[in-house]
């Protein structure tokens, strides 16, 4: 009997399809750097990859959405076939490994499910077989082929590891029996000398064999561990953790040598100090990083755990990091060691959201969740509060200080941009919009400021009496987040949620330059002093940095 699909229902199945969208595999050719062909079948996530011990074939594994395994041909750039992952009454598979000596067995594995795959190329099949674990039932995490296919290793969410035999099906042995790896099994790599790399979700590498799967070697590592890379026979291998650092490690002396970090939070703010492109600061959640310019080093990280940071600024004299915390506190460091030299405490209500710091290194203003702008007197020991100005009724976004310290524009999420007399410590101008404003900054002759937020214009507002000169569309696709001018005023930069970098000219309002990398929304971004580079920073963690395109 033929079931029929009510069009209901098939209206509904195209709906889902077009929300989840398909996602794309790209291959790419390594050593031309070049992208060769995108492939798309999967619905939604792919979970998982591999190649055939001879480049023959890729297999890939869909997402829960999408639940299919899909073998490809690598040189006719096309599916040869595809099959449900996993049966109806278990988990979906979440990880895939082929086979070390033969183009056509892989396994998958994952919630309650392992099968061994059998690829019939004539018929255009692929044949699954369940391997039998008897009364064990564990979530499959990570999965490793022995280079002679004798066995394959599978590491589980319980923090154990099973050994597989592919030709029987059957479970080989299990292990440790104590002492479980924290986290879970997260990644596992099988060595040519024999023997185990085991990596946990709690950061714990580990050296270890069968039966016993006792750690012979081990170290600790920050952040729960993604995967291991093999070079050459193992004598060396790449780590890479969930808190974005790349770990080298030899094997014979087991130590670790980091090789490459970023942030693995939306970064928050980027700054350079006064009047150097050498290095500059970035913040995001719990940690400041101050970088080096042209090697894209990591010279000093100075983390406050479980704080967010949202915004930071050099003192003019160099001689300090001012950070605005979620906690409602100031945190000043010293930017050679990171240590902490002072802390003003109660700062703001509802966390400081917003800093800026005077040239002449006497005073620091902050913004907070509450709308307050506060003006502190720095001292050699002492921090003191000057004036708390209480008119944004939301959230203060950025702060600019005009170049004689006289004046500043604070602008919020209330939809204001307030100029404030520093002197008087009252309000001059206050300048409305049907927006949340995100960012703002002097022209630098500081007769004119540009403002932008989440109504994607940009706009340019006198600052003696606070009237619109013109606006300009900023975006064709969400807020504008970011904004910097150059040091002459003949240019200036935008970023936002469009994920592009925008260079613009400020007599004409039109861009000259479109810069596309970012994949996440960007979140700040900077001219360096001398006009060599742009920095933008977004929310997925990335940090860009650009040619800048004039002759300075």
């Amino acid at each position: 009997m033929n079931e029929k699909i009510s069009p209901e229902a098939e209206v509904a199945e195209l709906e889902l399809d077009a929300v989840i969208g398909f996602n794309d595999i790209i291959l790419w050719d390594y050593k031309k750097r070049e992208l060769i062909a995108r492939l798309s079948l999967h619905k939604g996530k792919i979970e998982a990859l591999a190649f055939s011990p001879n480049d023959l074939y890729l297999v890939s594994l869909g997402g829960p959405d999408d639940g299919s395994v899909v073998v490809w041909s690598i040189a006719q750039r096309d599916a040869i076939c595809g099959s449900p992952a996993a049966g109806l009454n278990v988990g979906n598979a979440t990880t895939v490994v082929f086979s070390r000596c033969r183009d056509e067995m892989f396994i998958t594995a994952g919630n309650g499910t392992i099968r061994v795959w059998e690829l019939d190329l004539p018929n255009r099949k692929i044949w699954p077989t369940e391997c039998q674990t008897g009364q064990m039932k564990r979530i499959a995490m990570s999965i490793t082929m022995a280079d002679d296919d004798s066995f394959f290793y599978l590491g589980t969410t319980t923090g154990d590891i099973l050994k597989m035999n592919p030709r029987t099906k059957l479970l080989a042995d299990t292990g440790p029996v104590k002492d479980k790896y924290s986290l879970g099994v997260s990644a596992i790599k099988c060595l040519k000398m024999g023997g185990l790399l085991v990596g946990s979700g709690a950061g714990l590498l580990v050296f270890c064999k069968s039966p016993s799967y006792k750690p012979i070697k081990k170290i600790q590592l920050q952040g729960g561990i993604t995967s291991i890379a093999l070079r050459g026979e193992g004598h060396q291998f790449f780590v890479g953790t969930e808190e974005s650092h790349i770990y080298r490690v030899n094997f014979t002396d087991f130590k670790e040598t980091l090789i490459a970090t970023c942030h693995f939070e939306a970064v928050q703010d980027i700054v350079f100090p006064f009047g150097t492109a050498e290095l500059f600061a970035t913040c995001a959640k719990k940690d400041i990083r101050v970088w080096h310019t042209l090697s894209n080093r990591e010279l000093l990280r100075i983390t406050v755990p479980n704080m967010t940071c949202h915004g930071l600024d050099f003192m003019r004299d160099g001689k300090s990091i001012i950070s605005a915390w979620d906690d409602g506190k100031i945190r000043a460091f010293a930017p050679e060691t990171g240590r902490l030299m002072y802390v003003i405490n109660s700062a703001h209500r509802i966390g400081v959201t917003a800093i800026a710091t005077t040239s002449d290194c006497k005073r620091v203003i902050s913004g907070g969740g509450e709308g307050e702008v506060r003006v502190w007197q720095i001292g050699c020991q002492t921090q003191k509060l000057e004036e708390a100005l209480k008119e944004h009724k939301s959230s203060v976004s950025c702060i600019r200080v005009k170049k004689n310290n006289e004046e500043c524009v604070t602008a919020s999420t209330d939809g204001t941009c307030i100029i404030w007399d520093l002197v008087r410590l009252r309000r001059n101008q206050m300048i409305l919009a049907n927006t949340l404003f995100q960012c703002v900054c002097y022209h630098p002759e500081e007769f004119q400021i540009i403002t932008s937020g989440t109504d994607r214009k940009i706009a340019y507002w006198e600052v003696f009496d606070g009237s619109v000169i013109r606006e300009l569309e900023g975006s064709l696709s969400g807020s504008v987040n970011g904004m910097d001018i150059t040091q002459e005023g003949v240019h200036f930069v935008t970023g936002g949620s469009d994920h592009l970098v925008k260079v613009w000219d400020y007599n004409e309002g039109e861009v000259t330059h479109v810069g596309v990398g970012h994949s996440g929304n960007i979140t700040r971004l900077r001219i360096s002093p001398g006009n060599q580079y742009i920095i933008s920073v977004s929310a997925d963690g990335a940090i860009l940095r650009w040619k800048y395109p004039f002759a300075s």
